[in-house]
């Protein structure tokens, strides 16, 4: 299987190079304009292959690709690539324009090829097993950072979309209703506070991109039992005024921690069988949707 990576920035020199340098069933071909970072990368990964542009990826008769450039440009890649026979895999978002992302669903299921966005979080094995405690009445995810408010689209699309995504999973369920609150200043955003509501359950996002600190945090209740998921990594349990901790071991990798080491092999899995991904892109639409609803309700004009 032949696999591009396009854009060589932070995600794809952390995440998707180590991962996928290490396979030996597929053979990369990196394509980014900076030769300076092909040539530096290839050297490091002993990779052989390399373009510079995507039309030129094109012709390297690619069974599918990773999209890790700016997000401005990864509808255009992505529907370059559809239409000629290559699946595609996008971080997230799609696209910050809600329409773009909605003709990306469409040329995938008419192209017949994979298309799956980056919502590394429904991988990650302390958020998947919260699930299998049974079906949650109430979630709270906050997913903040230190002193970095930023634009209406930009931080809701780009960024709190993850906290959107990740409580859609873990409610699973249709959300049926979609409130915001939110503190701005000036043209920037400072915080959110959005409620989902669907059958049984409430879940509740926060981020706030004006504070002290980066984290994230999970909680996670059904029934009688707490479970509250820290940096993504360890789960606590409380239960009759008692509590327990499971961690990872030393040696676990960070990046399996972090669900990108199953993500990818979830998507080439897919590729290989010609199937369909869980989130397909259908479903990955459905999030862009009502982030496209919480931005309305924020500012209809951005």
């Amino acid at each position: 299987m032949r696999l591009g990576i396009i854009g060589l920035g932070d995600i794809a020199k952390k995440a998707y190079l180590p991962v996928l340098s290490e396979r030996e069933d597929i053979e990369l071909v990196l394509c980014t304009r900076n030769p300076d970072t092909l040539k530096q990368l290839a050297q490091k990964y002993r990779l052989d292959e390399m373009v510079q542009t995507v039309d030129e990826l094109v012709t390297k008769k690619m069974d599918a690709a990773v999209i890790s450039t700016a997000t401005e440009a990864h509808a255009e890649i992505a529907e370059k690539l559809l239409e000629n026979g290559i699946s595609v895999y996008i971080d997230k978002p799609v696209s910050l324009n809600y329409r773009e992302t909605k003709r990306i669903s469409e040329l995938s299921e008419s192209s017949g090829k994979v298309a799956m966005t980056g919502f590394n979080r429904r991988f990650i094995p302390r958020v998947q097993e919260l699930r299998e405690h049974g079906k949650a009445s109430l979630i709270l995810m906050q997913k903040n950072r230190f002193a970095a408010p930023d634009h209406v689209r930009r931080f809701v699309v780009e960024d709190f979309i993850h906290v959107v995504d990740t409580l859609r999973f873990l409610m699973d369920t249709e959300v049926t209703d979609v409130k915001t609150q939110f503190l701005k200043n000036g043209e920037l955003l400072d915080h959110i506070v959005v409620q989902l509501n669907g059958d049984g359950c409430t879940a509740i996002g926060i981020m706030n991109r004006n504070g002290g600190v980066t984290e994230e945090i999970i909680e996670y209740s059904a029934g009688t039992h707490k479970y509250v998921v820290n940096s993504l990594v360890e789960t606590t349990h409380y239960h009759n005024e008692e509590n327990s901790v499971t961690k990872f071991g030393d040696w676990e990798p960070t990046l399996l921690k972090r669900g990108f080491y199953q993500i990818m092999d979830h998507f080439i899995e897919c590729v290989r069988e010609s199937r369909t991904p869980d989130p397909s892109i259908q479903d990955s639409l459905i999030t862009h949707e009502i982030c496209e609803e919480i931005v309305r309700q924020i500012d209809p004009e951005a």
